[in-house]
């Protein structure tokens, strides 16, 4: 048959062909809404023009330090308004944002940063004693160590003594920086959408750090997708629970300049703050983990400002959020939305897609069926679940076990300087998650673990997950996290690593142990039932995910159980 050939050999040209960037997304939230407030932080607000004139000066200073293309540049802060114009700021100048986990502590820190070879860093004055540190570990271990430039964001919330402390050490204020930049800057967008404009590390909870290379184009997609799927309109008002080094935020910060919302700000998240945001700023919507929902759901009364002024839309991502807590945030106003997506992936790229006929359902059946991962994203091409070897479709029969794989635009470019890892996770054309799942008949996926933590007893497959979400629903247990422990009969067998509630009398484990037993007898089958129960709290990477490799460590150390009751 020849070439594929179009009706026609029209050539793309400069009127007709243009790279997708979020980056005119800002351009034009200045023009439509100038005195809109794009940003609140405390005492201070900014306007979308003031953002979009802060972040041409940002892209102008960098510019001036002869940083712009084939650069990182490195941000370590909290949810602050100068995080936010980074998103911008940093790509106008052609350059690439590394928005890096303030929870890393040195040495982490210092191999992120050479290994994306840093050219600035900006770290709010908070953080500048650990990015100092970084730094020295990084010219210790590098024969051809440049110093970056170095940047301190000041603010009101920190001591101002800090601050000079900061300077003195060689560090140049923000606000100096940007007013060493031109406030009509004439940026260009990249020439090629496949141009990186973010590089962010995974947390390294099943393996060491990888550099997550994404383009202008995912992010273009992804930014407008997310928004999409959700049902966010212009003009929203968002609050930031979710750190924005958090797979850049899930890319809303560049979606809220292209629906010319409202960003507020926060720099420490707890339950009494969210509720205070909510009635203040009226928030419309915010994006959190399973934990903080689940802190949401067990404040205490003074922490709580109810009834909520109106439904609040609420998108969690980042584990498998027990239906328990799902229902639980029902009931008390939030609506929330169930997402799954992987830093390779721009941070979520399914999503639980709610149906009408749900609404009906009782609220404990809606809640079951939210906490499934869904369908892919508008902006998501290829998602499935396969097997991996003869990577062929498993039945939609919701039981057939496969792994989770995606295809398309929103997907990564791949690993930094790591062709061994990028060969591995798109092997056949497909980008492999590692993580384990089912589709059920309606053509939504569901995770029932990842490879690691599937628990192998007596021949038979049990999802850590799902005990889990039994777990979650007991009226003593705040949180939980079941791993596989050697068993001398079955092989493995289910330990439950436990948080209780405040409140809860730890003193008789025993017969707490017993009544958790019972209760899971009650709801799963009987060889599913954890054989170990351990009380205390759970060991969170960065990023606030459980660490089960140390759980797994710790049952392994325990010992094998040497009788089993079934």
């Amino acid at each position: 048959m020849g070439e594929d050939r179009d009706i026609d050999d029209l050539p793309k040209n400069d009127a007709n062909h243009t790279a997708l960037t979020p980056l005119w997304f800002l351009e034009r939230a200045a023009l439509v809404h100038p005195t809109r407030r794009s940003i609140v932080h405390g005492s201070r607000h900014y306007t979308w023009l003031q953002t979009y004139q802060r972040c041409r000066r940002f892209a102008s200073a960098l510019s001036n330090h002869s940083i712009g293309l084939a650069n990182t540049v490195a941000v370590i802060a909290p949810n602050i308004p100068a995080f936010y114009e980074a998103h911008f700021g940093i790509p106008m100048a052609g350059a690439v944002l590394n928005a890096v986990n303030i929870r890393l502590n040195a040495p982490a820190i210092a191999f992120l940063l050479a290994h994306s070879s840093a050219a600035a860093v900006i770290v709010d004055q908070e953080f500048f004693s650990v990015a100092e540190e970084s730094l020295k570990i990084w010219s210790e271990n590098s024969k051809s160590f440049k110093a970056p430039i170095l940047v301190v964001i000041g603010d009101e919330n920190c001591h101002p003594k800090v601050l000079k402390h900061c300077v003195s050490r060689g560090a140049v204020e923000y606000e100096r920086f940007l007013e060493g930049g031109d406030p009509e800057f004439k940026w260009k967008a990249p020439r090629d959408e496949w141009q990186s404009i973010a590089v962010g590390y995974t947390s390294g909870t099943t393996a060491s750090p990888k550099g997550v290379v994404l383009h202008h184009r995912g992010a273009y997609l992804m930014s407008l997708s997310a928004a999409l799927n959700w049902g966010m309109s212009e003009g929203a008002v968002f609050l930031w629970t979710l750190p924005m080094f958090h797979c850049n935020g899930w890319c809303y910060p560049w979606t809220l300049a292209a629906f010319c919302g409202t960003n507020i700000c926060m720099r420490q998240v707890t339950a009494k703050a969210i509720y205070a945001a909510i009635a203040k700023y009226k928030v419309t919507h915010f994006c959190a983990a399973p934990v903080v929902l689940n802190s949401i759901v067990n404040a205490s009364p003074e922490e709580v400002i109810l009834p909520l002024p109106h439904v609040v839309e609420v998108n969690t991502a980042g584990a498998a959020p027990p239906p328990s807590v799902i229902a639980e945030m029902s009931e008390k106003g939030f609506r929330v939305t169930h997402t799954y997506g992987l830093s390779e992936t721009y941070g979520p790229s399914t999503i639980c897609a709610r149906k009408p006929e749900w609404e009906s359902l009782p609220v404990e059946q809606l809640a079951r069926l939210s906490a499934r991962q869904g369908v892919r994203y508008i902006a998501l091409e290829g998602l499935e679940v396969m097997n991996p070897k003869t990577m062929e479709p498993v039945p939609a029969d919701g039981a057939s076990v496969g792994e989770i794989m995606m295809r398309g635009n929103a997907v990564m470019k791949g690993y930094l300087k790591n062709p061994k890892a990028n060969k591995d996770a798109f092997a056949n054309g497909w980008f492999h998650s590692g993580d384990l799942g089912v589709k059920h008949k309606d053509g939504y996926i569901e995770i029932k673990d990842r490879s690691k933590d599937i628990i192998i007893s007596g021949g038979e497959n049990i999802s850590s997950v799902e005990i889990e979400n039994v777990l979650f629903s007991h009226p003593a247990i705040l949180e939980a996290s079941v791993v596989a422990r050697p068993d001398e009969k079955w092989g493995e067998s289910p330990c439950a690593f436990v948080t209780l509630k405040g409140g809860v009398d730890g003193r008789n484990e025993q017969r707490l142990i017993e009544d958790i037993v019972k209760f899971c007898r009650s709801h799963m089958p009987a060889y599913w039932v954890p054989k170990s129960v351990v009380f205390g709290p759970l060991p969170k990477t960065a990023t606030g995910k459980t660490q089960k490799p140390l759980l797994r460590a710790k049952a392994k150390e325990m010992g094998p159980l040497r009788k089993s009751k079934l």
